[in-house]
């Protein structure tokens, strides 16, 4: 089997966090490079946050490139739900390594190029705002052919908005980022809030977690406990939403997930609606779809899914 090479577009973020070891632990996946972003946190610390992540799962190995400090025209707004560090209350182990030294758009547009010569296109996963894609296909459209296909966490369809009345936080972050990834004419699978919300970790699955992941069990169970949103009116249970991990699971476990195709509409002008994702459900618009839209995710099947995954760290130490 051939490994699916892969760019992690991220924010870390609770949710980021799990989506980046469940990634360090699946051989499926050649991990080119991680590429944080302004998004949950300032540029500073989601860059600190993806060095500890590589240090806690034992991925050294792998690349991190600082990305873009600001959003591509608005102002930076940050996470609710992530603590002051953007990983909760927990300490992560000191990174013993730093970002490179170039930039994570340089990086896009160099790996992205060489990708559309050489035939091996990439899949991006996008975590978090899509400010330094966008950046690297403003200034480069051309990568565009390097892209095998972008899988991303994003966007509320048939959801309410978890920011606003009508936005999710990664698209409020960076509507007009947004606006150009999803106007690419790139392969697209959008993972909203219809799709996480369906699957919402439990304290009961914390335990399980717990129970099975080895070395990383004590910072993934006070990572988890944190990500408690405790809002029985808004999700039903308690818990949180299982956010970003799901575009890993995406990639490696396809059929635990439905999809319908759909042009995807990102609002960029008005205030009252800024950051708001519209589906063209029925060819309203007369335009071709741009999106497969994630609308039914089998909740249990993922919650196996990710226990399995997370209890390799169990089994030996990641090389």
């Amino acid at each position: 089997m051939v490994p699916i090479p892969i760019i992690i577009d991220c924010d870390p973020g609770i949710d980021d966090t799990i989506a980046l070891l469940t990634a360090f632990v699946s051989p499926e996946l050649d991990i080119l490079g991680i590429t944080p972003v302004c998004g949950n946190q300032p540029l500073e610390r989601t860059v600190r946050n993806a060095l500890q992540v590589c240090e806690l799962g034992g991925r050294t190995d792998i690349p991190v490139y600082a990305g873009c400090f600001r959003p591509m025209l608005r102002e930076p707004i940050y996470g609710q739900f992530h603590g002051k560090s953007g990983l909760g209350n927990t300490n992560l182990p000191e990174p013993t390594k730093t970002a490179e030294p170039i930039s994570a758009v340089d990086f896009l547009i160099e790996t992205l190029s060489a990708a559309a010569l050489s035939g091996r296109r990439i899949t991006i996963c996008c975590l978090g705002p899509m400010t330094n894609l966008a950046i690297a296909l403003r200034m480069k459209p051309q990568i565009a052919k390097g892209v095998e296909r972008i899988v991303m966490m994003g966007g509320a369809y048939r959801e309410p908005g978890n920011r606003t009345m009508t936005s999710e936080f990664n698209m409020l972050a960076d509507p007009h980022a947004a606006h150009v990834v999803f106007s690419s004419g790139i392969p697209l699978v959008a993972l909203a809030l219809d799709a996480t919300h369906q699957v919402m970790l439990k304290p009961e699955h914390v335990a399980q977690f717990a129970s099975v992941s080895g070395r990383i069990s004590e910072t993934l169970a006070e990572l988890m406990a944190f990500w408690d949103r405790n809002d029985v009116r808004r999700y039903g249970s308690r818990g949180g939403p299982l956010h970003d991990p799901l575009v890993i699971a995406y990639l490696l476990a396809p059929h635990l997930f439905q999809t319908e195709r759909a042009r995807v509409f990102v609002e960029h002008e008005s205030e009252l609606c800024m950051g708001q994702t519209v589906a063209d459900w029925y060819g309203k618009s007369g335009l071709e779809p741009n999106a497969d839209i994630v609308t039914k995710v089998d909740a249990e099947g993922i919650i196996q899914f990710f226990l399995d995954r997370l209890s390799r760290y169990a089994e030996k130490v990641v090389a």
